[in-house]
């Protein structure tokens, strides 16, 4: 079974724009946990614009007796980054090569042109026992891209799945994920295992991992949001209604 990592990020997006603390980031946590969630998925950036690095060190002290609940913590190794996960140590830290300024995450690391950076980072962070995972796109992924991921002694990568997801409606869906589905089986022989994210919702998820059982976890916010807002909305504009009839 896959895990979903659900990624908080909007929470904290949509609490930020009013300075207050509405909605609550640690109780939607908790209720995406009573939903049947088993991982929770950040992405602190430095201009705080949605998660915060407090906001990181309160979600790891709430998970702390929720066992069966993984904490996945992406972002750009910097070395503010990286003091924070040695101070939280999640479950798994996703490397990301994203610089500060970019709105999302949409390219994937070379891997061979940072390699004695990412060696040293995948050295320090295995120190505190944390699994980590390198965001990779499968379109750049050579063969001496894969054999320097075999070098860096990492246990995942995630493959970002953008491309995937604006194919998923057109006729290079089956081109595209056959794509996805090399590369997969590929690391998967070389003993790195396999995570998914971007783009990711209802519609094309389940034919991602139909195509690619192989995948562990994947991590979604953005749409799972927007698909919330939806599919909750009618219910909330029912009860409004139901009090102004009353009142």
């Amino acid at each position: 079974m896959t895990r979903l990592s659900v990624n908080v990020n909007k929470i904290a997006t949509l609490r930020n724009s009013r300075g207050k603390n509405q909605p609550d980031l640690i109780d939607v946590v908790g209720k995406l946990i009573d939903f049947g969630v088993k991982g929770i998925t950040v992405h602190p950036r430095p201009d705080g614009r949605h998660i915060l690095y407090e906001d990181v060190k309160q979600i790891k002290k709430f998970l702390k007796n929720q066992k069966e609940v993984e904490f996945n913590v992406e972002g750009y190794p910097s070395a503010d980054f990286l003091q924070l996960m040695e101070e939280v140590q999640p479950e798994q830290c996703t490397l990301v090569p994203d610089p500060p300024v970019v709105l999302t995450s949409n390219a994937g690391w070379r891997v061979c042109e940072h390699f004695d950076f990412l060696k040293s980072v995948v050295v320090a962070l295995k120190k505190n026992k944390i699994r980590v995972s390198l965001f990779i796109d499968p379109f750049t992924l050579t063969k001496k891209e894969r054999d320097a991921l075999s070098a860096l002694m990492l246990e995942r990568v995630e493959l970002y799945t953008e491309v995937y997801a604006s194919s998923y409606s057109t006729d290079q869906k089956d081109s595209v994920t056959q794509v996805y589905r090399e590369v997969a089986e590929k690391l998967t022989e070389q003993g790195v295992e396999i995570n998914a994210g971007h783009d990711l919702n209802l519609n094309n998820l389940s034919w991602l991992l139909k195509n690619i059982p192989q995948i562990k976890e994947v991590s979604i916010g953005h749409a799972l949001i927007c698909e919330s807002l939806y599919q909750g909305l009618k219910s909330v504009v029912q009860q409004y209604l139901e009090i102004c009839r009353q009142n």
